[in-house]
């Protein structure tokens, strides 16, 4: 399917938010959310919910929804069911799992490219850090370097799949090669990448893949997938009354099952974003190329206008990227271009936005970051031009 012919009126249709005549920029920091997700959650709460585990319906009624939203999950990354681990958020399960997988007398990989969330819970596990650097001009992440930044001792190499500022895609599957040839695991931050096209976490190499759904059109919901007999080898922190089950027990206290449900409505929503045929799987591959040709297609609208504007700075140049672009505007604060835009009916966030290192390596996170417009499937090429004109006019 060609960029034009990516049915995005139906889609924008789905979204009750975009109804506000507002541009939704933001995408990036989270999703609208579609009716059907919507529709999905106030069912399971209409019908009457319970814990799982239990001899009485309600309680069936959440262990089919648990059930469902694992396989939907995997399906949409690539990925195992019995592995799917879910949580509130993918800091929570990173912090978690870090635990687990190192501690002293290991060593972790580190990237300044990535959010916080895949830098700091390793970082804190007592283990050794060894870091590898971003080319601050291209905003790529160098191959080669990983060759000696691993060895016997590494324990887990952590990278993302995509820049949640700068949108660069490294080549995780090369990393893999390195990290995977030392023994070591590969833990990949898949929350920005996730939203922007098809995901096969076999291929990139992810030994641990870390996703979000409130980036991909569903509630907040983090996800974590792997390899159930790995996770067999890992024994987390859990209260002693708690199941030892795999995944299960990698996820603590009670689950917002309805949420769950809105996962599963969420992955089912972009499986059918254009016509395909086959498996969800088979869909969502065709569904997610799709929705990455359109977004591209509009993002060279954005950032041509931008970099063609004397008066704003773009960050990065990364030869494969998603639809972000991080920016600044001469003679005004990120945060006053974003109050600016926003009196247009324009989102748009501004500030670090949780890549701490790499806003460093840019040497901008101490003047108050940048400002960041993401694309996602349900934007037109009206959000693009309002932006477009609003940067201009600061000028």
């Amino acid at each position: 399917m060609l960029p034009s012919e990516f049915p995005i009126k139906q889609v924008r249709a789905t979204y009750p938010a975009l109804a506000d005549g507002h541009a939704y920029l933001d995408g990036a920091a989270g999703t609208q959310v579609p009716t059907p997700v919507i529709d999905a959650i106030a069912t399971a709460y209409r019908s009457g919910l319970g814990n799982v585990g239990g001899a009485f319906p309600a309680s069936h009624r959440s262990d089919a929804i648990v059930g469902a939203c694992r396989a939907a999950v995997a399906d949409l990354v690539g990925g195992d069911a019995r592995g799917v681990i879910l949580g509130p958020n993918m800091t929570t399960l990173t912090y978690r799992l870090s635990k687990a997988l190192a501690g002293p007398g290991d060593e972790v990989v580190v990237s300044r490219l990535d959010h916080d969330a895949n830098v700091r819970p390793w970082t804190q596990t007592g283990a050794t850090v060894r870091w590898a650097e971003v080319d601050p001009v291209t905003g790529e992440l160098p191959v080669e370097q990983y060759a000696d930044l691993v060895n016997e001792r590494t324990r887990v190499v952590a990278v993302s799949a995509a820049s949640n500022i700068l949108g660069t895609r490294p080549d995780v599957a090369a990393i893999a090669e390195i990290a995977h040839a030392a023994g070591a695991l590969m833990y990949v931050d898949g929350v920005h990448a996730t939203p922007h096209g098809p995901v096969d976490m076999r291929a990139l190499g992810a030994d641990l893949y870390a996703t979000s759904a409130y980036k991909w059109s569903g509630p907040h919901i983090g996800a974590v997938i792997a390899d159930p007999a790995l996770l067999e080898t890992l024994r987390p922190d859990k209260l002693a009354s708690s199941t030892d089950e795999v995944p299960e027990r990698f996820e603590t206290g009670t689950s917002p099952f309805a949420d769950f449900d809105g996962v599963t409505a969420a992955v089912d929503h972009l499986a059918a974003m254009v016509p395909g045929t086959g498996s969800r799987r088979e869909r969502l591959l065709t569904s997610m190329a799709a929705i990455e040709a359109y977004e591209q297609d509009l993002f060279a609208v954005l950032i041509e206008g931008l970099e063609t504007m004397p008066h704003v700075t773009t960050y990065g140049k990364p030869a494969r990227r998603t639809a972000t672009a991080y920016f600044n505007v001469a003679g005004h604060t990120p945060r006053q271009v974003a109050e600016r835009l926003a009196k247009l009916g324009v989102n748009v966030w501004h500030g670090h936005n949780y890549a701490w290192e790499l806003t460093a390596a840019l040497g901008i996170r101490d003047t108050g970051g940048a400002v960041r417009a993401g694309l996602v499937h349900y934007n037109d090429r009206s959000d693009v031009d309002r932006l477009l004109e609003g940067v201009a006019r600061l000028g």
